[in-house]
This record gives structure tokens, sequence and C-alpha cells, in this order.
């Protein structure tokens, strides 16, 4: 469940996981370079890193060359919460490659890694703005919340004055909102809210949600995904309008489910379950499992100019 866990959890957790992880170096081999329809995270080289590969789960394979030191804490997360811009030409990703947690952005291919933020604390969970100016992330510096930068980590600002724990950002497609998960204070409920991204216009999207994680809008605006535990107990992935109406369970798993990803038609959902990476019809229906879980996969996100292994016009 590393993508529950909020940054400073992670990083006083390290140590044990990079234990673990060194236990799991399996792999799905590929042919050539790895598919770009899909970015996901993976310890099957046992550093947490950034990995590509076909809709259908073909062609799996590591984006980057270089590894973390697995026998350090930082050398473990080394690329973790990757996001492509609208373009699908960049991803943003956060690693504590130097220490703590710091948002980098590189080219689709793994090449040209470049870091964006320096401040103290963990900074973690990049998403693009749609013209690919600006990228929301969450930090821990004072607390969990909300920051807003532009693409080239200049210009960072808190996005709003809530002392409520803010996590895991979400820029909708028009650029309107960002959706993001909020804790109620003195509680352990977590709900979905919106906000403008100049802070103004603040609504509550959710209610008597209990844990709602992960946000991601479908590509038309209309849709939130997103995971919470409501009715069995364990993570779900439902789907609910961005007006706050029409919620709906999308899986039925026997496992939790985790971390939902629109595909670029608003068809698929992508997410993460038990260990691999997943698919279903994002109106429901049987799913299709892409990765072994004997890799630790997770943190699905797909190119929003590829789908099914063609690009889009």
């Amino acid at each position: 469940m590393r993508f529950l866990l909020s940054p400073s959890f992670r990083a006083g957790q390290l140590a044990a996981v990079a234990a673990a992880c060194l236990l799991l170096l399996g792999g799905c081999g590929g042919s050539g370079s790895p598919g770009d329809d899909i970015v996901f995270t993976s310890t099957r080289d046992g550093d947490y890193a950034l990995f590509g590969m076909n809709a259908d789960g073909s062609d799996q394979g590591r984006l980057t060359d270089e590894h973390g030191d697995t026998s350090t804490p930082a050398g473990t997360t080394f690329q973790i919460d990757p996001d492509y811009s609208r373009d699908g030409s960049r991803i943003a990703f956060a690693s504590a490659r130097t220490g703590s947690l710091d948002v980098y952005v590189m080219k689709a291919d793994g090449s040209d890694t470049r870091r964006l933020t320096t401040t103290r604390g963990n900074q973690s969970q990049p998403s693009w703005s749609p013209d690919g100016s600006r990228i929301a992330f969450q930090s821990d510096q004072d607390g969990d919340h909300i920051y807003v930068m532009g693409s080239d980590g200049k210009g960072a600002r808190r996005l709003t004055n809530d002392p409520a724990p803010e996590i895991e950002p979400a820029w909708s497609p028009d650029g309107s909102w960002i959706a993001y998960s909020r804790r109620l204070p003195g509680s352990e409920i977590r709900e979905l809210w919106l906000v403008r991204p100049d802070g103004s216009g603040r609504r509550r999207l959710t209610a008597r949600a209990q844990a709602a994680y992960a946000p991601a809008w479908s590509p038309d605006g209309k849709t939130i995904a997103f995971a919470s535990k409501q009715e069995t107990g364990r993570f779900e992935i439902y789907a609910i309008g961005s007006d706050g109406r029409g919620l709906r369970r999308v899986t039925f798993s026997n496992e939790d489910a985790f971390e939902p990803a629109w595909s670029p038609n608003g068809e698929t959902l992508a997410f993460s379950r038990g260990g691999s990476i997943v698919t279903v019809d994002a109106s429901g229906g049987h799913p299709k499992v892409l990765t072994d879980p004997d890799t630790n996969d997770s943190s699905p996100d797909w190119n929003p100019r590829r789908h099914d292994g063609e690009e889009q016009s």
C-alpha cells in the first residue's frame, strides 16, 4: 500500500521497504524498447522505478538505465508517482534519490531528467496542467498540502490556507479545477474536494466516502474515478460526476483496488491491485490483469497520446 502513504510516512519506512524490495527481482520481458501506452511504478529491479508497457500488457520494460542504490532508503524510492504531460512528451515523477522526495520531470523515453523542487520536506504526486505550463503537487513541508508551480519548478505556491491535510492533486482536462483528497480535521475520514487553480471556489465533491483517495478525471471532464472503501470494508474503484452526482462502484474485487487512471478514449480504467496493474471497462465488467503480482507494480498512468498502440488524432 505504498501508494496510500503520505511522503513523510514513506520516508520513515523506506529502510524496511528496501529489504523487501530486494526480493522482487522478477520481471516481464519485452522486445526492444518498452511500450508507451501506460507508465507505472515497479520494484521488479529492486528499486522503485518507472516502467512502460502496451495497453495489453506486452512490451514491459524499464524507462531509464540508471538505478537507485537499494542499500539506502533514498535510493530505494528512485522513481514513483508518474504523470504524463497532456501532449505525451514528458513524465513528471517523484524521487528520493537525493534524500527526501522531490518532483522531477523527464522526456517520455526516460531521457533528460531534471529536478524541479529543492525545498525541505517531501514533494510528490505531481499532476500536469493541460497546457503543460504548471504542475500541482503535494508537500509536507508545513503539513500535507497542495502546491502549484511552473513546469520549470519556479513560482511554487500553496493552493489553499486550509489547515486540514490535503494530498493527491489531479488537474481537470479543461484546466479549471484541481481535485484532491482532504482529511476532515479531527477525523480519519477523507473526502474528495475541488478547488480552482488560483485557490478559489473550493468545494466538497464526495460525502460519507469514509476514505477517498487518488482522484482521476475522465478525458471529457465529466467523471472522477477514485479509490474508496464504502460497502465492503476494502478499497474499490468508484466513479462520481464532477458535479458530485451519480456515485457508482466500478470494481468488485477480492483484494484492495487503488489508483485509477483513465484511458485516453475514456473507455477503460487501469488501477493497481495486489501488486499488479489491472484494467477494466469503465462501465464495469471483468478485469484484465496486465502484470505479474510478484513484480509489485502500482501507480499506472496512460499516455494521453496513445491507446491500444495507436496514436490519437
